[in-house]
């Protein structure tokens, strides 16, 4: 495309931000005609989608890359509309962090049909050779690592398992089957409800577990916010119950630090936001870059705590 067609899209891009009244055109210091134009359909409000919008905005201004956003809160039907919201825009690429992976069919079918290469975040889809690319959180490894320290913390010992899970659907099925499935055969999970990513709710949810299983043991909830609010119901109760969890947010790791969380598995937002856009904008090039990246994850526990990746831009806020 020629600096003048990109001239007359923008235009037409910022337009159609106005009337459409999402997130507002941004636009990096630095661009201009030529610029690459992106828009970013973000899955919910949790902190891990707060931390990796700031990432994907931080490393598009970097690139002078246009962004548009939008979020989707944890609704697929609202995440296909602002799917077609950014279609309009005529963005150059999608960047998208999905609410349900059942709903990325309809997504993608919708940007391929507008020649609209779409970038996934945490998730790929089985046949990848419909995206652009994408960069992967191995969320089935993320729980496999929160199960092997319950193996190895419960030393072969007879002990109940509960699990709070997030949303159903894409990230919060990925983590819970990957705990599941390599706990010991000593370790009995004996409830598994979701939280909906809402500490409150999962606070509701682990009132309701310790009271049906006193004798519960460990508890793996799909991420740290919700991890606090079980935590509130776990110590109200008076149960000595071992938090198992994920993300690896500052106070996240400051609760393993003081015993509070018995191990969390940090992935960085912050890094899988940088990976997108960088790979995103590579990959429209046609640059050599991986389609399929993988954000690295470690399991995070008190004799390691300060080896931590950063997971969040020291200027992002929480929504």
């Amino acid at each position: 495309m020629n600096a003048s067609a990109r001239s007359r899209r923008a235009t037409a891009a910022c337009a159609a931000a106005l009337a459409l009244a999402l997130s507002g055109c941004g636009a990096g210091a630095g661009s201009g005609d030529g610029a690459v134009s992106l828009g970013f359909v973000n899955g919910g409000d949790t902190e891990f989608h707060t931390c990796l919008q700031a990432s994907v905005k931080d490393t598009a201004d970097a690139r002078d890359a246009k962004l548009y956003t939008a979020n989707s809160h944890q609704n697929p039907g609202t995440e296909l509309s602002n799917i077609e919201d950014m279609i309009s825009r005529d963005v150059d690429a999608l960047i998208v962090q999905t609410v349900n992976v059942d709903a990325l069919k309809g997504d993608i079918a919708k940007a391929r049909s507008a020649n609209i290469p779409i970038f996934l975040t945490s998730v790929v889809t089985d046949d990848p050779s419909d995206i652009l690319g994408a960069v992967v959180v191995d969320l089935a490894q993320v729980g496999e690592l929160d199960a092997g320290f319950v193996e190895k913390d419960a030393a072969g010992g007879q002990v109940e398992v509960g699990v709070i899970a997030g949303a159903p659907g894409a990230a919060s099925d990925l983590l819970v089957n990957g705990f599941t499935k390599a706990l010991p055969d000593n370790a009995k999970v004996v409830a598994n409800q979701p939280g909906m990513f809402n500490a409150a709710k999962a606070q509701d949810v682990a009132e309701n577990m310790i009271q049906a299983h006193p004798k519960l043991r460990y508890a793996f909830v799909a991420n740290e916010e919700m991890a606090f609010g079980a935590l509130k119901a776990f110590q109200a109760a008076g149960a000595d119950v071992k938090i198992v969890t994920v993300n690896g947010t500052d106070h996240g790791l400051a609760a393993v630090k003081d015993g509070r969380f018995a191990a969390t598995v940090a992935n960085s937002a912050m890094t899988t936001g940088k990976i997108a856009v960088t790979n995103t904008i590579s990959l429209l090039d046609k640059k050599k870059t991986d389609k399929i990246a993988m954000t690295p994850i470690s399991l995070i526990t008190a004799d390691n705590v300060s080896s931590a990746p950063q997971y969040c831009s020291a200027g992002a806020k929480k929504s």
